[in-house]
């Protein structure tokens, strides 16, 4: 695979998240750094991951090193996704296509959010890339049925149907700068996501072939509820912080979930993911892929396309390094007994996995 060719500019992460931070006016950035209300869900995602620490074992054979998994049966590079976003336009021009494109560079798979432009069919056209779609309903049942033809029809591996956004939240730093995402304009039919329900699943299963995955999941019953239902896939998310607050962090929901589950689905997990020791972290108690929303978004807007394989780049040698100093030479060898709880030793938020951002005043 060929690299990025931005190894001397981005030689870090950090320095990845302040070039989107200076390329981004205050509203775009206050949209992808922020969560709902008081943030508290936001900071618990990054707490749940600063509240693990590693039990390394020594003298084994780590000479050879393995980061690449797979998920749905397809091999990617590193467990990885890229998860959906809204308006990913509003941090590169070319939105879900240009992920796309990295996601197809790097070979790690896309979930296209339905309010991402350019689109389903014009994102399926842009690469030849693993990609799944992810859907808000905002129709009745034909409507859906609907979309699943389209994603089916141009390459989608997967469905994706999010859960917990009934109600939409309050996002306060939006609403402080005024800033409205353009799908916002232009939404309508939120009634159908409101009555969504587990008859929906049912329907949806007896119906259509392609794998279903549930992403918003929270708690053990649910995972055991979707399982019951044939879905193949559990994504465990609270939508970054951005939907209920005073929620819990995804990494304290993830064991819960992990043995309600007990391997009759795909577990993926998103929240707070910024290094490759969280992506570790989520391998090793239970997940089969972790799913990156804002860090792959400051890729982008860092610079473009090749921004975002760096991220991947990235975060393929952290992983490879915490890999091995904890003594495994594959990503499978990792397991709970590699994880013990621990102290945090700094305030969670944001961008706190990034501690040279606060000494450089970001």
């Amino acid at each position: 695979m060929s690299p990025s060719n931005l190894e001397e500019k981005f030689q870090t992460l950090h320095e990845i998240v302040r070039a989107a931070r200076l390329n981004l006016a205050p509203g775009p950035w206050d949209y992808l750094a922020g969560g709902t209300e008081t943030e508290t869900t936001l900071r618990r995602n990054r707490l749940a991951l600063d509240s693990l620490a590693f039990r390394p074992r020594v003298l084994r054979n780590v000479s050879k090193i393995d980061t690449t998994s797979s998920l749905f049966g397809r091999p990617v590079r590193i467990p990885v996704m890229i998860a959906p976003v809204g308006s990913v336009e509003s941090f590169e021009p070319g939105g879900g296509a240009t992920a796309a494109k990295a996601s197809a560079e790097f070979n790690v798979p896309q979930m296209l959010s339905s309010v991402c432009n350019p689109g389903l069919e014009a994102v399926a056209a842009a690469a030849d890339n693993f990609r799944i779609f992810q859907l808000y309903v905002r129709g009745d049942d034909a409507w859906v049925d609907g979309h699943v033809k389209r994603a089916k029809d141009n390459g989608y591996a997967a469905f994706c149907l999010t859960v917990d956004t009934a109600v939409y939240s309050r996002r306060e730093r939006d609403l402080a700068r005024r800033f409205v995402k353009p799908w916002r304009l232009r939404a309508s039919g939120h009634e159908f996501q409101a009555a969504l329900n587990w008859d929906h699943v049912k329907r949806f299963k007896d119906l259509h072939d392609i794998p279903l995955i549930l992403k918003g999941i929270a708690t053990a019953e649910d995972a055991a509820l979707a399982c019951e239902h044939g879905v193949e896939g559990v994504y465990v998310s609270n939508h970054g912080g951005r939907q209920l607050d005073h929620g819990r962090g995804t990494m304290d929901i993830l064991p819960e979930v992990v043995a309600a589950v007990r391997g009759r689905a795909t577990i993926i997990v998103d929240g707070s993911f910024m290094r490759g020791t969280d992506v570790v972290k989520a391998i090793a108690l239970g997940a089969q892929a972790v799913g990156i929303g804002r860090l792959a978004c400051c890729g982008l807007a860092a610079a473009g396309q090749a921004g975002l394989v760096r991220v991947f780049e990235l975060l393929e040698e952290e992983i490879r390094i915490c890999l091995g100093l904890l003594g495994v030479d594959r990503l499978g060898a990792a397991n709970p007994s590699y994880i013990h709880a621990a102290t945090p030793v700094r305030p969670a938020h944001v961008t706190s996995a990034f501690p040279l951002l606060e000494e450089e005043g970001y």
